[in-house]
């Protein structure tokens, strides 16, 4: 009995020893803590305390040697300060973690093997869903779902770029960090030019983020913002300010998209709760008032106005989620009425894609952004984002309909292009392959079919374009020309180190989807009966990092 008594006395010191967290203490001097990260170790949660307060917690693969990548934490804002770093496990690397003015990888950042070239994508960590998108004083601003500490998914902030010209992108310090309410999931931003919440500093309007805070039994929805044009970011003191779990009997109410309704001088939120979008009102983006709700959605809700055929006397107002799928009706302020849909203009990687507030009335342009699914290998670095494009609506012969096509700053990307009006495929594959070795390419033309049902074009053995005539489908989804006798079908495809994205009738429709190279000695190939290639367009593309 005693052996079996000091057996288990022994047993818990032991647990009670591995249970302290092992700890270092620092001051802060530099900008950065660069961490090492190793896959086939388990996540554990690190914590950062400031001067004995805890500032930062987050889940790690904390490599006790071999990293696989270092991922970095910014730490600029507590200089000068003493940080007491610890970890649940001993001898787990903390020894390791240094710090820098620079991160690890510097040297190489940008260039590494599976960096997407023209497409945003985090210097560190795994990105997912855009956030946040407007435009104020000159920039473009590209809030995204961001675990800054590992290449998967996991310890939502939000990330933060910037864009003068959309193509160009500078990335800034991470805007939100996870709370007692939980990690940051999506929602949007606002420009508060009214000084309707009171946030407003001196004459600056403040830029006001609503977004969903997760927790294990809930997800609620919050407030921060900034008066520095997004540099800084303070939460509302009294979060969250919608808890709408006992309304709908379902922990999923996330990702509120915000705008300004000018008829009514009010925000208007739309709300993915449980089976579709609920519509909500506020003249303080505090209080918020349920008025309406639309089935069938599933995250990531947008509602937005567009004329059709840019005539300003005919509009209609679009609302979406996620897939992209969508319905056109009209919106009161309150209350969403489907008139048609639900119909579908991309497919593929594409999803969550969120529209640009604050666009100026000179411009007038909608312009989206879209989550990539297309993965990044074995990069310290995962997921990118799609081009940004320009949605608009147009009458077809099946009723109106949402366009989507590259916006017009993507010429910026252009470096040398060659044109070629009327090719057999033959021709076309001779002049085409004199840019296989291009890894940044972007090809435009018009495939004509005679004698094919079916016809396209390959890429070191990997299908980019398939038209289907017989079976109406380009890429495996349906689809049909405008003119339904038409034998002809145009592209405009852009290729990244990565990802290909194709526009299809000038946006009519769209896909992307990773790039593979199952056998490189391929190169291009133009594929069907007697096709003719019209039109042809080649351009290589520069990077945007250089």
């Amino acid at each position: 009995m005693m052996r079996r008594s000091l057996f288990i006395l022994i047993s818990l010191l032991l647990s009670l020893a591995h249970s302290v967290a092992e700890t270092v203490t620092i001051k802060a001097t530099k900008k950065y803590l660069n961490i090492p990260v190793s896959h086939a170790v388990q996540r554990e949660v690190i914590e950062i305390a400031v001067e004995g307060r805890k500032e930062r917690s987050f889940e790690i693969r904390l490599a006790p040697e071999n990293p696989d990548y270092w991922v970095f934490c910014d730490i600029s804002t507590f200089r000068g300060k003493t940080l007491d770093i610890s970890f649940p496990s001993p001898g787990n690397g903390l020894s390791q973690i240094y710090q820098s003015d620079e991160i690890a990888g510097q040297d190489s950042l940008y260039s590494e093997e599976n960096r997407p070239q023209f497409h945003f994508s985090s210097r560190r960590g795994w990105n997912n869903d855009p956030n946040g998108l407007v435009y104020f004083e000159g920039e473009y601003h590209l809030f995204y779902q961001h675990n800054p500490y590992e290449r998967e998914w996991g310890n939502m902030h939000w990330g933060h770029a910037v864009s003068k010209d959309l193509i160009h992108w500078e990335e800034l310090p991470v805007a939100l960090y996870p709370d007692e309410h939980g990690t940051v999931f999506s929602g949007s931003v606002v420009i508060d030019y009214p000084n309707s919440a009171g946030f407003n500093k001196g004459n600056s309007p403040a830029m006001v983020a609503l977004y969903t805070a997760d927790s294990p039994d809930r997800q609620v929805q919050c407030v921060a913002y900034s008066t520095d044009r997004g540099r800084t970011w303070s939460k509302y003191a009294h979060n969250p300010v919608i808890d709408s779990k006992e309304k709908w009997n379902s922990k999923d109410t996330r990702d509120p998209k915000v705008f300004w309704y000018e008829p009514d001088k009010k925000w208007v939120m739309v709300l993915n709760e449980r089976d579709g979008h609920s519509i909500y009102n506020s003249t303080d983006l505090k209080e918020w008032t349920y008025k309406s709700h639309v089935t069938g959605f599933w995250e990531c809700p947008e509602l937005f106005e567009l004329p059709v055929d840019n005539d300003a006397s005919d509009k209609k107002w679009v609302m979406y989620g996620a897939s992209g799928t969508y319905m056109i009706g009209s919106f009161n302020g309150e209350e969403f009425v489907p008139e048609s849909g639900k119909h579908y203009y991309t497919s593929g990687s594409g999803y969550a894609g969120q529209t640009f507030n604050n666009i100026p009335k000179s411009d007038g342009r909608r312009i989206q952004i879209s989550w990539g699914r297309i993965p990044s290998g074995d990069m310290p670095f995962n997921m990118l984002m799609l081009m940004p494009a320009e949605l608009t609506l147009r009458t077809t012969g099946k009723g109106v309909r949402m366009f989507g096509y590259p916006v017009e700053e993507t010429n910026l990307l252009t470096d040398k292009s060659r044109k070629w009006e009327d090719l057999g495929a033959e021709e076309a594959n001779r002049v085409i392959n004199e840019f296989k070795d291009e890894s940044l390419l972007r090809i435009r033309f018009t495939l004509s079919l005679s004698h094919a049902t079916d016809a396209g074009l390959d890429l070191d053995g990997q299908s980019l374009l398939n038209y289907d005539m017989n079976f109406n489908t380009v890429n495996g989804i349906f689809y049909s020309p405008d003119e339904m006798t038409s034998m002809e079908l145009s592209a405009d495809i852009f290729i990244d180190k990565t990802s290909v994205e194709i526009f299809i009738d000038n946006g009519a429709y769209s896909c992307s989807f990773g790039k593979k190279t199952p056998d490189r000695k391929q190169g291009f190939n133009f594929r069907g009966n007697n096709i003719r290639i019209k039109n042809l367009e080649l351009s290589t593309l520069r990077s945007i990092w250089k």
